[in-house]
Parts: structure tokens; sequence; C-alpha cells
């Protein structure tokens, strides 16, 4: 459930690297998708994702034209706690032997006041939903010399029951809080 968070931010955070032309590679060294479920209603349940990889491939005279791509080797699912973690990889929830990857595809994106609005398929447990994630920041640097490089934050929700990981919704809230930031390098 907090995987397929982890995919859609990740996979949002790559369309507006579109908007500044050229093709844009995910730097999963600076990159980080976490995400926030509840638990028994009385806590709340934090961890995050490594290994997102992706392109986003920038149209400058159509934005419309531009693509991303994003995935999430969904076995990285990291929550502090081993135990809690196996569980989480196990069919009860991701069942990450059968659906190793969390993907996002872009279909659309368009400029927004602060930022893109990029819309897409979420592809999460086998299942596949539509997802449209806010991108804000945009800022653009150059490190190590030579190489550009920009980044974006964004913040969207899913329901892990859309995706069938619809185990102990009694004790786990099915509403998942996904928080992603990534930086790309101009290829």
């Amino acid at each position: 459930m907090h995987r397929l968070a982890v995919i859609a931010a990740v996979a949002a955070v790559w369309v507006p690297w579109l908007a500044h032309g050229s093709t844009w590679q995910i730097d999963p060294a600076h990159t980080r998708v976490q995400f926030s479920v509840r638990h028994l209603m009385v806590s709340t349940v934090r961890g995050d994702f490594s290994n997102v990889t992706g392109t986003a491939k920038a149209d400058d005279t159509d934005l419309t034209k531009s693509s991303v791509q994003a995935t999430i080797d969904a076995s990285t699912i990291d929550t502090r706690v081993a135990k809690r973690d196996e569980h989480l990889k196990s069919p009860d929830f991701f069942n990450a032997k059968e659906f190793p990857v969390i993907r996002f595809k872009s279909n659309s994106a368009k400029a927004v006041d602060g930022g893109y609005e990029v819309a897409g398929d979420l592809t999460l447990h086998g299942a596949t939903k539509p997802l449209t994630i806010v991108l804000k920041g945009g800022r653009t640097a150059e490190f190590p010399r030579g190489v550009q490089r920009t980044g974006y934050v964004g913040e969207f929700t899913i329901k892990r029951s859309d995706y069938g990981m619809d185990k102990m919704l009694e004790a786990i809230g099915d509403e998942i809080q996904v928080q992603l930031s990534f930086e790309g390098t101009k290829k």
C-alpha cells in the first residue's frame, strides 16, 4: 500500500522536468518517496522506498507532448522495523514477489500556478488506476560542473483498497499519504 503511493509520487515528479526540454533521468541518490498510514487509528506509521528510477522527455514547444515514466522497486519498502517490512512485502500487502515494481506512466501534463499537473496511470499490486499529481519547484542547478539538475516536490493520497490491497483494513488505514522529492539530471 505504501509502495504504490511512492511510485506515484516519483512518477509525478518527472513530468515537470519536461518543461525544461530534453531528457532528464531520475537521480536515485537524491530522490525520496515517503508515505504515511494510520495504524489502529491511534498512531501513524511512516516509511519510504528506495531504488526509484525513470526518465522524463520534454517537448519545449508543446508540454502536452512530454512524457514521464518512473518505477519503484517494491521490495525496498523501509519502515525502520524489519519484521513489519517483511510483512508488507508479503501477499497480505504488496506481494513484492508477484508484483516487484510500482510504475507510473504519464499521459498528460499542464502548467498550473506554481508548478505542473501531471496525470497518468499508477500500477501497483497488479492494478492500474489514474493518478494526478501537482509538482512544485523546478529550480535548476549545475553540480558537479557540467551536470544540470532540477528538482520537484509533490504530495498525493491513494486508497490501498483501490489496488486490491484490502487486507487488515480494520487495523491499518485505507488512505496512504505520499510525499515525494526528486532530483533529475539532464542527459
